[in-house]
Parts: C-alpha cells; structure tokens; sequence
C-alpha cells in the first residue's frame, strides 16, 4: 500500500532523513520507533505531503504522492491524527469531524450518517457533541482526533504520538482502539514512544535513529533484540499490553 524509496528529507541545512526506505501492506500495523529527534514525526509528515522529500519517492497504492499537496494526498486515502492530537479547540466536538470531511464536503447526508456512526460506536463523543474541543480532556481529545481523521474515509491511518499526555490507562483504551480498526480491516502505520506496547500490537515495526533506519524486523523479533530490549523496552515489557 504505502512505500518509500531512498526518502531523503531537509529542514533547510539540515538533512532530517537520510534515505529512508520502508513497506506497508494492506491490513497490516507498522510501528515506528526511535528517540527524541530521530526523525519519526517528520518521516509521517513527508508521507501526508507537510514537509517535501528532495530525494526519493513516496508511492501510495501504486501512485507517486511525492510532490502532491497535502490536501490532495488525504483525498487519495492517506489520514494523519498528528501528535499533541491538535483538535480545534474552539470549534464543537461536531465542527471538528465535519471538518475532518472538508475533501467530500458535498457529501453532506453521508457526512451526517457517518457522525451519528462514529457516536453511536464512541458515546463519549454524543454526550459531547456541541461542547468546544478544547474543554475536553486529553482521552477525549484523542478519541476526537482518531475520529476526525476516520471522517476522511482513509485507506491508510497514520498515528502520531496517540499516548503521548495520557495516563497508562488511557493509553490502554486508545491502544485497543487502534486494534479495532486494524480489526475491521485498516492499515496503520504508528510512531509511538511507548515502544513496548506499540510492539506488542504491531505486524512489524522500524527502528529510527539519527534520520536513517537502523533495524527492521517483524515484532518478536524486535521484542527479543538485545538492543531494543536495553535501548527502549526496559524489564517488563510484556506486561504493558493486554488486549
């Protein structure tokens, strides 16, 4: 569905990634992991069009996405719920998933089925329905911003960051949100800097350091690796996940 060749990303001078090259198949959830400035957040933001790679290509379904607007890389399929959840928090919980369908817009009676959809599956969201955004608390605001990105119908989910301010359990919840979409058949792809749990629900995952790509492998085998276990899991890793 999704592949990166040879991906080479800049911030004027400074050269972020460093010929990144990875895979995601349909169904699957891939998980990105890697420290503080690794290059994560702007690897996703160089796929969803935000920031442009100057070497390399994106391809998407087939299609070269490399130099498309951001805008019309969401129309193709591609959903980003980005870090810090970014709702507008001055706009009602329903403002912000209509505007999560700003691509199809026209489409007002399918916009409204796919709302009263979304709460009917999470209540939270139709008990808060005309509350501003930016009164609800971190859960609710990530659940918000999963939701706001599903409007987009998306064949590729992209995740940045989802536990990041979330108590453990939370982060739990958002976790087995995450697994009931893949679930229901969408593909993921997760940077996460809780690694342990985003391995534990992952198909396969990269390690990312310093912009390059320094390892690559299914899960269990990246949740035995010496260096991964010293480097990001820690004692207990197994523990963290529960489905």
């Amino acid at each position: 569905m999704l592949f990166l060749k040879s991906v080479h990303t800049y911030y004027d001078s400074i050269h972020a990634l460093k010929g990144i090259s990875l895979h995601v198949k349909e169904g699957e959830i891939v998980t990105l992991i890697g420290a503080n400035g690794a290059g994560k957040t702007t690897l996703l933001k160089t796929i969803c069009g935000l920031v442009k790679a100057r070497k390399g290509s994106v391809q998407f379904l087939g299609e070269d996405i490399t130099n498309l607007p951001a805008e019309v890389i969401v129309r193709r399929g591609i959903s980003l719920v980005p870090e810090g959840r970014m709702v507008f928090s001055t706009l009602s919980v329903q403002a912000n998933l209509e505007m999560g369908a700003f691509t199809r817009r026209k489409d007002k009676e399918e916009i409204k089925g796919d709302i009263a959809r979304l709460a009917s599956r999470f209540p939270i969201l139709k008990e808060r329905m005309n509350q501003l955004a930016g009164t609800l608390s971190g859960g609710e605001q990530q659940i918000l911003a999963i939701c706001r990105a599903l409007m987009a119908h998306p064949k590729l989910l992209i995740f940045d960051e989802p536990s990041m301010g979330l108590s453990p359990i939370l982060t739990k919840e958002i976790f087995k949100v995450i697994v009931g979409l893949r679930r229901e058949g969408r593909t993921i792809l997760l940077v996460e800097q809780n690694a342990r749990a985003a391995l534990q629900i992952a198909d396969r995952g990269y390690v990312l350091e310093t912009g390059k790509i320094i390892l690559e492998g299914d899960t269990d085998y990246l949740l035995n690796h010496r260096e991964i276990q010293r480097a990001y899991l820690g004692k207990g890793y197994r523990e963290v996940w529960e489905e």
